[in-house]
């Protein structure tokens, strides 16, 4: 098999991988691709009022800023907060535990306020995108959030 036969088949690989995902009808490349961007559209967008909505259940929450960047195998999670949280650390930690993520590298202040960067990767990446990551560690901050009111 030629290079050229090679690259065309790991890209209609990928495609097709793309298409399954997005759950795109889709047969050829570029209404796949449409698909996808309409797909990630409107999933930034449930995302968007989802975040809305957990900003406004509860008064008396903590300003938290939560950031998953997908890195090439794994991920890289912030978390901020203006104040200090004790306990919060663990709760987060077992949220990563739950989701089969190893932390590979972390920076943590807990002084004055709330600061982690942590590097997580895990052994099955594909099935694992950061929103479901950012999703699972602002169920830890709100459990967390709810034993400590």
């Amino acid at each position: 098999m030629s290079s050229r036969e090679r690259k065309r088949a790991a890209l209609y690989q990928k495609l097709q991988q793309l298409r399954a995902a997005t759950n795109s009808t889709a047969v050829n490349k570029t209404s796949i691709i449409v698909d996808a961007t309409k797909y990630i559209s409107k999933l930034k967008e449930k995302v968007e009022r989802l975040n809305q909505e957990a900003g406004t259940s509860s008064p008396n929450r903590l300003p938290m800023e939560v950031t998953v960047d997908t890195l090439d195998r794994g991920f890289r999670i912030n978390v901020y907060s203006e104040r200090n949280c004790p306990g919060l650390l663990v709760s987060i930690l077992e949220a990563f535990e739950e989701l089969g993520l190893n932390v590979l590298d972390a920076r943590v202040s807990c002084s004055d306020n709330f600061h982690l960067e942590a590097v997580g990767g895990e052994d099955h990446c594909d099935g694992m995108d950061a929103q479901v990551v950012k999703q699972a560690v602002l169920e830890a901050i709100k459990s967390w959030s709810e034993r400590n009111e």
